[in-house]
């Protein structure tokens, strides 16, 4: 199992449309090949900074399966015109566990 990690930062005054946005796009998440679930969490200390949480079976279902798709097409419609910078995405898998 894999993690997308995408840092999301968006346009002062719009945060409240952006998470509209991302609420709309659970549906596109919860049909993607490999997904099994997603989160999202807004910084504290800067209202207009986000983490975006995915956890894919395989980055390639992240990459390949749901990048070339018709759903990360619409993905972006919905939240892409909100961004203030290019996203920043990565993948992370688990290496120390806690409680």
């Amino acid at each position: 199992m894999f993690r997308e990690v995408a840092e999301l930062k968006v346009a002062a005054g719009t945060e409240q449309q952006f998470e509209a946005g991302v609420r709309q796009a659970i549906a596109l998440f919860k049909r993607a090949r490999g997904c099994h679930g997603m989160r999202m969490e807004r910084s504290v200390e800067e209202p207009g900074s986000y983490m975006l949480f995915v956890e894919w079976e395989t980055v390639d279902d992240h990459m390949v399966h749901f990048r070339e798709s018709d759903d990360f097409k619409e993905w972006r419609r919905l939240v892409g015109g909100f961004f203030s910078a290019p996203p920043r995405v990565f993948h992370t898998t688990s290496a120390v566990e806690g409680f």
